[in-house]
């Protein structure tokens, strides 16, 4: 049964008018017209009682699920003793969660700077590169997707970002692994940073071919050009590994973590650094200041949520979750009538590609529809993303298997 549009309602039309028809015509158009309500776990519910199974999960935030009641009770905990902090200064939250990255993390990622959002952290990865190499050039690939800010918006690759004006000069952007071009580029010696995703999450989850990152990395050491690496959705286990770049083999000198840090119950992301890159800062104190990056309460609440990573091992799950996805969805690929062109990712991220933008909205509607929430690419417009939480099980495996079948047999009966 389709489920009722919310579009009469007194507060959409206030959101229309205090946001704008635009966004709220976007919203629609993936079948996210409803008002979130009470949330748990996997579980979304709407203002009017209906569940839906969150495989938006906030762009790979809510990796624990929704409202986690350890970090919940945490967060409760943290407001009652402490509260943001000076924010150049050093405390006992800010100095232990620095301390549980660096056990988190393998390498030698040993110093942290905190942020409040992945595009301030990937900012901060670029601005710490130049100063550390007193280079201006800045080397990415095709396809990536880094977020909304100075740097992290130059870097992407979306259509749209011209609209703003000059961006930041010095940014080069290579064909999608490229060799010779990347070779090439970083051989002539000025390259500050190459900064790259593990995965192209935007992008129909695309992969690169084993070693190639490697032999990046190998000729970034080479020519003294850092190695920047945005774990800005992959991480803490959504790949079905702690983090992608480890099941790649890579070593990054500096490393881009995103929201998922603070488990979907408070807003917070890290920058994390070499001792060598972070010689830089300690030149230069006090050159890059995030006034709540990094607040005390934020940080009982990441350090809570290493905690219950470290405890649960999510990727474990989503490891399994991803191979039962894949596996099912690549069969309905094979059929000769299924509007499914390819299905790509790993863990607890698979990618669905369709023929157009218009249908990509058509499954997130029918998705949404049969009670599943998901976004089409923002570059690759022709897939849908889901990105369910890490821990979502077996039965809702099973349910959203159904689910997602049962919304492209529709497309299969409309398009005849």
């Amino acid at each position: 049964m389709k489920r009722r549009s919310n579009r009469s309602s007194p507060i959409k039309q206030e959101a229309i008018r205090l946001f704008g028809s635009g966004a709220i015509d976007t919203i629609e158009s993936r079948g996210w017209d409803f008002l979130e309500g009470e949330r748990s776990g996997d579980i979304l519910r709407n203002h009017a009682g209906e569940d839906y199974l969150d495989c938006v999960s906030a762009f790979g935030v809510l990796n624990l699920g929704r409202r986690n009641a350890t970090l919940a009770q945490e967060l409760k905990k943290a407001a009652s003793e402490t509260d943001q902090g000076n924010f150049p200064m050093i405390s006992k939250e800010k100095a232990e969660l620095g301390e549980a990255l660096a056990d988190f993390v393998p390498g030698h990622l040993d110093c942290a700077i905190f942020a409040v959002t992945r595009g301030e952290a990937l900012d901060a990865a670029c601005k710490i590169a130049r100063g550390a190499t007193e280079r201006s050039v800045l080397v990415t690939e095709e396809g990536g997707w880094h977020g909304e800010t100075g740097f992290s918006l130059t870097l992407s690759s979306r259509k749209d970002k011209f609209q703003f004006g000059p961006l930041i000069p010095d940014v080069e952007i290579l064909p999608f692994e490229d060799e010779t071009s990347m070779s090439l580029r970083i051989e002539r010696g000025d390259v500050a940073a190459v900064v790259v995703e593990s995965i192209q999450v935007e992008n129909h989850c695309r992969q690169h071919q084993s070693g190639f990152l490697r032999t990046v990395e190998t000729l970034c050491r080479k020519h003294g050009t850092l190695f920047v690496v945005d774990e800005t959705q992959t991480g803490f286990g959504r790949t079905g590994h702690r983090f992608a770049f480890m099941e790649a083999g890579l070593t990054p000198d500096i490393l881009v973590l995103g929201e998922a840090l603070g488990g979907g119950m408070f807003p917070i992301a890290a920058t994390l650094l070499t001792q060598e890159v972070n010689r830089f800062m300690n030149k230069h104190p006090m050159i890059h200041l995030s006034t709540f990056g990094g607040s005390d309460v934020g940080c009982r609440v990441a350090l809570g949520a290493l905690k219950l990573y470290e405890e649960l091992k999510p990727w474990d799950e989503a490891r399994k979750l991803g191979d039962t996805l894949l596996a099912s969805l690549e069969e309905s690929v094979k059929e000769k009538s299924s509007p499914l062109l390819g299905v790509s990712g790993c863990g607890a991220l698979i990618s669905l590609r369709l023929s157009s933008r218009e249908e990509a909205l058509r499954l997130c509607r029918g998705l949404s529809q049969r009670g599943v929430l998901a976004a089409p690419g923002e570059l690759a417009e022709d897939a849908v993303v889901l990105r369910p939480p890490l821990t979502l099980g077996t039965k809702r495996t099973q349910k959203l298997i159904s689910v997602v079948k049962d919304a492209l047999d529709e497309l299969t009966t409309e398009s005849k």
